[in-house]
């Protein structure tokens, strides 16, 4: 149990990669006046932790609607994983994410796509094929999550004063790294999952 919580809680961290998007939300948040931003930062991440939460927990249905099965899933969330990654470590004029546009934001682009984004929503979707007490753990490793993100979109504007754009870049491509061999080995498990239906 412990360690599923671990495990997941690790996944989503990377997924939903706060670090790497500490640049986009000091960015986006600029224009802002520094009293609302605190609200701003609560408001995205409440938003965001909202909407994987309901593909946590009402994905099988959102599958069964469309006729996806969890192989198909699994791979398709895989492959977004890994394009993802390599943009960590490989990094695109647009940022990881694609270009924004500017003024103050409202669910676009800090809540969706930069924390409930693709990769975020495919890896929860694949969290609700599981047992109650399984999805339990992962809800915990969820909210867990979400208390790193208000920690460190909070604190966004010392985070980059302190450790410098080299630090965070580096750290970026590390989690880019770990991100894109977990995104593999999601990969080779669909496709292991896959061969048996054959």
């Amino acid at each position: 149990m412990t360690q599923d919580f671990f495990q997941t809680f690790i996944l989503l961290l990377l997924v939903t990669d706060p670090f790497g998007n500490v640049p986009l939300f000091a960015s986006v948040l600029n224009p802002v006046p520094p009293a609302r931003r605190p609200r701003i930062v609560i408001r995205e991440c409440g938003i965001a932790f909202v909407l994987l939460l309901i593909f946590m927990f009402f994905g099988r249905h959102f599958l069964a609607a469309l006729h996806l099965s969890e192989v198909a899933l699994r791979i398709g969330g895989s492959v977004i994983l890994l394009l993802i990654s390599i943009r960590m470590i490989f990094p695109h004029p647009d940022g990881v994410l694609g270009r924004t546009d500017g003024g103050e934001p409202f669910i676009v682009p800090l809540a969706i796509p930069a924390l409930a984004g693709p990769s975020a929503l495919a890896t929860v979707l694949l969290f609700s094929r599981e047992s109650t007490g399984e999805v339990l753990v992962h809800v915990a490793a969820l909210a867990s999550v979400g208390v790193i993100w208000l920690l460190v979109f909070l604190s966004a504007e010392k985070l980059q004063r302190v450790l410098g754009p080299q630090v965070m870049t580096a750290f970026e491509r590390l989690m880019g790294l770990i991100l894109t061999a977990m995104s593999v080995e999601m990969l080779l498990g669909g496709i292991r999952e896959f061969v048996k239906t054959l």
